[in-house]
């Protein structure tokens, strides 16, 4: 099925963008990347998005502009995690937002969970207990990467909430615009903002404006309005194995046994958490708000 094979390109593209970020940010500003890559993003939507944007309304402005905010946070979170970690170990913590999405369910709204996803939590828990203990230079890059995947997380739930109400292109130009807004003033601030130079930033920049964050994001939308919450949720469990797949085969990572088994139960806390998160996630929509399929 056409929906379910670009979300899984998409977390494909996802998971390399791990690799090229994560030399990208080596020799080139944390914040100067970020802000040059959603203003990527957002000019790659312009054109399409332009006559759509005054549907949005104020209240719709808002939702995006915190959307965005909040994308903006995670990815900082994330970038800056990436620079002490390994390429390998970001995309298995980043994944565990599929678990922490219903508790925060549960703690926003009261969003009953059942006991595949507490499953899923003992087991990630666990998981991420072995991938961080084995290297304590790593700790601090896991701990922010952890954070990052609990922003995501929040994104996620308010998204659910917000999503069926907007028009998706006009809601995500929105995101990336307040994304791009934000980083560009803490770039500015903390004086990093500088022209980018070089293939290696070059590549990363468009791959990530154009692909992974502009396209990657439409993408989601399209391919959400044709198929169930439940099969999206399993192709998005596939991000950390590519990730893991481009961090060996690229960037060289080699975990050690005792950091393989904490992936893989991460892996297998988000595999069973993912059916019973996504069907969390439904019920924070109500049916009449929901788009037609």
């Amino acid at each position: 099925m056409l929906p379910l094979a670009l979300l899984i390109v998409v977390t494909a593209v996802w998971g390399l963008t791990f690799v090229q970020v994560k030399d990208a940010v080596a020799i080139y500003p944390l914040f100067a990347f970020l802000a040059v890559r959603f203003a990527i993003a957002s000019a790659t939507l312009a054109v399409p998005a332009w006559g759509r944007m005054p549907s949005l309304g104020r209240r719709g402005w808002a939702a995006g502009t915190g959307l965005g905010l909040l994308v903006a946070l995670g990815y900082a979170l994330q970038t800056a995690g990436l620079e002490r970690t390994t390429v390998s170990s970001t995309g298995f913590i980043t994944g565990l937002y599929v678990v922490f999405t219903p508790l925060l369910a549960l703690l926003f709204f009261g969003t009953r969970i059942g006991l595949a996803v507490w499953v899923g939590v003992a087991l990630s828990t666990v998981g991420l207990a072995l991938l961080t203990g084995i290297d304590t230079g790593r700790l601090a890059g896991d701990l922010l990467v952890l954070a990052a995947s609990l922003v995501y997380s929040v994104q996620i739930v308010l998204m659910e909430r917000y999503a069926p109400r907007y028009d998706p292109l006009a809601l995500t130009q929105a995101e990336m615009l307040a994304a791009f807004g934000g980083f560009a003033v803490v770039a500015v601030v903390t004086g990093q903002l500088e022209v980018p130079h070089g293939w290696t930033v070059w590549s990363a920049l468009l791959v990530t404006g154009i692909f992974a964050s502009a396209l990657g994001f439409l993408v989601q939308t399209w391919a959400q309005r044709r198929l169930s919450a439940a099969r999206t949720a399993l192709a998005f469990a596939l991000e950390p194995a590519w990730t893991a797949l481009f961090g060996f085969w690229l960037a060289g990572d080699r975990l050690g046994t005792v950091a393989w088994m904490g992936c893989a139960l991460i892996m297998a806390g988000i595999v069973i958490s993912e059916p019973a998160a996504a069907e969390t996630l439904r019920r924070l929509v109500p049916s009449r708000a929901r788009p037609a399929a």
